[in-house]
């Protein structure tokens, strides 16, 4: 018998919803790792582009092609990203703290059930 079978089924639910919270945390937490990533690389594209000649050429990756483009629409289309980006962050930073809050919750509710079984043993 595993010690996870000998606890009483609403700790081991508890135990099952805290792995389902801290698999759903790594993820929130890689997306906003790659969101911050993206952001990172189109601010320092912006710099580049703001930095040359408004008639300067440019030119961007479409596919596996690149494709020559006006500089300012380049930095309409690369702050159009960011902005969704930044909105997308946000949320993703919401859904953690939510996330992590309700970690919080069942494990205190583990541990709080842990100590009463534990705690009734102890004294017996």
């Amino acid at each position: 018998m595993s010690v996870t079978e000998k606890l009483p089924p609403e700790i081991q639910q508890a135990l099952v919803r805290y792995q389902q919270l801290q698999n759903q945390l790594g993820q929130v937490i890689t997306e906003k790792n790659l969101i911050i990533s993206e952001l990172s690389e189109i601010n320092r594209a912006l710099e580049a582009l703001n930095s040359i000649e408004p008639d300067g050429v440019v030119f961007k990756n479409v596919g596996h092609v690149m494709v020559k483009v006006k500089r300012d629409d380049a930095i309409k289309e690369l702050n159009d990203r960011k902005e969704i980006l930044e909105l997308r962050l946000k949320s993703i930073e919401k859904q953690e703290q939510l996330l992590r809050g309700q970690l919080s919750e069942v494990q205190n509710k583990v541990n709080e059930y842990l100590s009463r079984i534990y705690g009734k043993q102890a004294k017996a």
